[in-house]
């Protein structure tokens, strides 16, 4: 396996236009937001789920099932404790000496055969004991760069479900709804890479390599008329020559400087921004890339 030996730090940033990134569950399923700001906020959770839609389809066989190692462990409708039992039904479980070797080898297992285990970590002690696994691979919320309008828009849909609603319109048969969307907004997120945490996970560089190959993707795969238009615009990736890190994360990514060009009206599109990247003295050990 050829490990991660090299700490990163990277970010993402991707917008929607005239869609909504992240519904609330809690609002009424409208966008995200930091109340006290006005920001949007795009979870975590929301974007790896994007990044496991997208390994699912880039690493699948002909006849649709998951190549060796690129099985999804959370996707849909999946029933967590059967995908453990999965492990312990497995010929590598069979000379298990007790409990604990038992968990041990179930947890390598579930780590083997689950990208998405082995790149973001799992709780696998319910029920079924696979163990925890940490994940070498971590994100924050993405937040907008500039606060968000979220426009709630009426919406009609020329038919009804049941004969007594049709039976009420006296045939009108005619239903209304909403749709909450943003205009425009352009979103940051940043991650992180830990080798220590790979080492353990068995993440290797050629997973490292489909991460970023899914960052750039994963909108391409997921479109959605409730999202609108989201696009991923840009990947910066700031690799360490050590494991322990050459410099701090908050000064790597505030090197990166977002401003509209014309703060007088509001942002329609990507190139309403001003995107500059200082790239100069950077700290010994850093390097840039931009796949």
């Amino acid at each position: 396996m050829n490990e991660v030996k090299n700490r990163y730090d990277f970010i993402l940033l991707f917008d929607v236009a005239n869609g909504n990134p992240n519904g609330d569950p809690d609002a009424g399923n409208s966008p995200r937001v930091d109340p006290e700001t006005g920001y949007g906020l795009v979870s975590d959770v929301c974007l790896k789920r994007k990044i496991r839609n997208y390994i699912t389809l880039a690493r699948r066989e002909d006849d649709g099932k998951p190549k060796a190692g690129y099985d999804i462990y959370v996707k849909e409708k999946a029933i967590l404790n059967q995908q453990h039992q999965r492990a312990y039904d497995s010929p590598e479980l069979k000379n298990a000496t007790d409990d604990e070797d038992r968990v041990a080898q179930a947890r390598h297992w579930m780590c083997q055969n689950f990208f998405d285990v082995r790149m973001f970590g799992a709780v696998m002690s319910t029920g079924v004991n696979c163990g925890q696994v940490r994940g070498p691979v971590q994100f924050t919320f993405a937040r907008s760069v500039d606060p968000i309008v979220s426009l709630e828009q009426s919406i009609t849909r020329m038919a009804v479900t049941t004969e007594k609603e049709s039976k009420k319109q006296e045939g009108g048969n005619r239903t209304m709804g909403r749709k909450d969307i943003i205009p425009y907004a352009l979103y940051e997120s940043h991650g992180f890479v830990s080798p220590f945490l790979a080492q353990d996970t068995g993440f290797s560089e050629d997973d490292l390599q489909l991460l970023w190959q899914s960052l750039n993707g994963m909108f391409d795969i997921d479109r959605s008329a409730a999202r609108g238009e989201m696009s991923a615009r840009r990947l910066i990736i700031f690799k360490h020559d050590s494991q322990l890190g050459n410099a701090p994360a908050h000064a790597l990514f505030s090197r990166l400087k977002i401003t509209r060009r014309d703060p007088a009206r509001p942002a329609r599109s990507y190139d309403d921004y001003q995107i500059t990247l200082d790239k100069d003295n950077l700290p010994p050990g850093i390097s840039i890339i931009e796949p």
